[in-house]
């Protein structure tokens, strides 16, 4: 299966898909630095350093499976309880234009995973979690999520985080908040347990296919 990886970050959804089939990924991410930390995580991927963005446009025709959690700040709630605070930001559109460009002229399984917004998603979505999910399959309601740590009741997060993904994130040299970077990563057994679903449901797609064409 012929899986992209967009905004990948450090790789959190992709941790266990191995598990699930025979996979050949590739992972798209604009920071160098979690570019090059996916690659020591997941050497047999195909990295790129690129605008996810615009690669999914030029390359969604490529691919059997597609992942993309586009970046989430300007969705959030915490964006919402700034707004007395510092100046606001037009929510970022790209999420939108990406669900329904995959949603009209994506011929494979997608997944599109962002925050719960301050605003009514202006496309339905499915609620797991704290995270929304737009796919073209149906996701079962447990998708197995571990609980993460409680960030209100503990005072080292970072620690808790590393002990939690086992990764020593603390080997990323770049700008971007360690803690946050955390944060925002999809558990791996609900990626696990989505890739598991959408693989489950093309093979049963092909086997009726194969079962129709074999009567005619």
């Amino acid at each position: 299966m012929k899986i992209l990886n967009l905004y990948a970050c450090l790789g959190g959804n992709r941790y266990k898909w191995d598990e699930v089939t025979d996979i050949e990924v590739t992972a798209v991410e604009l920071d160098e630095e979690l570019a090059k930390l996916y690659k020591e995580r997941f050497p047999n991927d195909k990295v790129i350093v690129a605008d996810a963005h615009e690669y999914l446009l030029e390359h969604y025709k490529e691919f059997d499976f597609i992942w993309s959690s586009p970046p989430c700040p300007t969705h959030s709630s915490f964006q919402h309880s700034m707004k007395n605070k510092r100046k606001m930001k037009y929510p970022d559109m790209k999420l939108y234009e990406e669900i329904i460009l995959l949603d009209n002229f994506f011929n494979g399984k997608y997944c599109v995973e962002n925050v719960i917004p301050f605003y009514k998603p202006l496309i339905p979505a499915k609620k797991r979690h704290r995270h929304l999910f737009w796919t073209n399959f149906n996701l079962p309601n447990d998708l197995t999520y571990r609980n993460p740590p409680n960030i209100t009741r503990i005072d080292n997060e970072l620690k808790s985080w590393i002990k939690f993904y086992n990764y020593d994130i603390t080997k990323y040299k770049g700008k971007k908040d360690k803690r946050r970077l955390f944060r925002n990563m999809v558990d791996y057994e609900a990626g696990k347990t989505i890739l598991e679903t959408a693989v489950g449901i093309t093979r049963k797609q092909n086997v009726k296919q194969k079962t129709i064409f074999d009567e005619s």
